[in-house]
């Protein structure tokens, strides 16, 4: 799969990440991350922020935010989002399942007593502290059971999200560098 393991070293790619529970049996797993050049308490609120008519995802705008462009600064008005709250996603929405600032934001589709059986899918990010940085852990964790679930699983959602995660975490480390140098 294309992006699988991006950025992410051996033991992050096979140890455990914040999340991981909330789709055990899943099928896609994919895990990368990234060095940001901010501590993990400057980088959290870009995570928080995140959703659709909210700060976007920092992704290719066209695809994921409908053109609006995502945010460029960090926004109070988007910052109370706590575990349980819904983040809207375009047509479907996310739960975030974890909210631990400055250490773990993981959304999760539909919610723990809603959700279908058929598309399970989470999407964590773990902020582990380094000195003046932040390694910016991410895992994917996704299980489609319908007719061709595997197909949609290896050829559509596993490279689909793999662009479009890369993306975002290199958004994400300018926009905390920038962050941090103004």
């Amino acid at each position: 799969m294309i992006f699988q393991n991006w950025g992410a070293t051996h033991e992050e790619i096979h140890g455990p990440v914040v999340g991981d529970d909330l789709v055990p049996d899943a099928r896609l797993v994919a895990t990368r991350s990234i060095t940001l050049s901010s501590p993990p308490d400057a980088v959290f609120p870009w995570l928080r922020q995140m959703g659709f008519k909210r700060a976007g995802w920092y992704s290719y705008d066209l695809l994921d935010n409908l053109g609006r462009r995502s945010a460029r600064s960090i926004e109070p008005r988007w910052q109370d989002v706590n575990t349980g709250d819904r983040v809207p996603a375009g047509p479907l929405d996310f739960e975030a399942a974890i909210v631990d600032p400055p250490r773990a934001f993981v959304l999760r589709l539909g919610s723990s007593a809603g959700a279908s059986r058929r598309v399970q899918f989470s999407l964590a990010y773990e902020l582990r502290p380094e000195t003046d940085s932040t390694r910016l852990v991410t895992r994917v964790r996704a299980r489609v059971n319908l007719p061709l679930g595997r197909l949609v699983e290896r050829f559509v959602l596993g490279p689909g999200d793999g662009i479009m995660l890369r993306k975002q975490l290199l958004s994400l480390a300018d926009r905390t560098k920038r962050s941090t140098t103004s």
